[in-house]
């Protein structure tokens, strides 16, 4: 098995925690690995967001068995998260999946650029928890017929496809990032575009969401 070294304890505890909040949503969840030298990048979709969870990884050497050039694979996520050990900072890789549509279309690897009119971390913050609060009592108000797994569906869409500030950016992208732990105090926030991609970016993992209305145009099929 090729064995991921990785930077500290540190790193190797964001990435057993990351894994595990997306097997919270989905316990057959898979990610894509992609690496070059010492950096890492796993790419997840938690399928109750609609949006590409991406987490970096600073690994403290390339890879054991000759792998010492790139890393380019699909795999469970319960399977990867088994092969964590904190205390040695390592992490198998386990061996390839049939991976689901998303892997294969990423955002772009360039081309990005900053998008002005995010709120404050703590706005928010703010705009989730009110959205939360909202969710939960539209849906308390239903009648008991009337609450269908339909109509809970087209509430959450109602709340949630509304935008952040003055951007494009779904307000499930900064759900998701709050619920994935990226959203956590300390660090800076930013917005990024590149095609019909938006990136939010936080100190703790990227939120990756494709923009309504742009079809199919400037993904990145790898």
């Amino acid at each position: 098995m090729t064995v991921l070294h990785l930077a500290d304890e540190g790193e190797a505890a964001d990435l057993a925690a990351f894994l595990s909040r997306l097997l919270h949503y989905d316990r057959g969840a898979a990610v894509r690995l992609q690496a070059a030298g010492t950096a890492l990048a796993v790419f997840g979709r938690p399928p109750s967001f609609e949006v590409l969870a991406i987490r970096a990884v600073r690994l403290a050497k390339p890879y054991e068995h000759g792998l010492d050039v790139t890393l380019d694979v699909t795999v469970s996520a319960g399977e990867l998260l088994e092969s964590v050990v904190e205390d040695a900072a390592t992490a198998g890789v386990p061996a390839a999946v049939t991976g689901p549509p998303w892997a294969g279309v990423l955002p772009p690897r360039g081309g990005w650029q900053p998008v002005a009119g995010l709120p404050a971390p703590d706005a928010l913050r703010a705009m989730v928890g009110a959205g939360v609060a909202e969710f939960r009592s539209r849906t308390g108000e239903l009648a008991p017929e009337s609450r269908t797994r339909a109509e809970l569906d087209r509430i959450g869409r109602e709340i949630w496809s509304r935008t952040v500030g003055d951007t494009q950016l779904p307000v499930r992208a900064v759900h998701a990032a709050q619920s994935l732990g990226f959203l956590r105090p300390g660090g800076e926030l930013a917005l990024f575009s590149s095609g019909a991609w938006l990136r939010l970016r936080t100190p703790y993992g990227s939120i990756a969401v494709r923009r309504a209305g742009l079809g199919a145009l400037d993904v990145s099929v790898r």
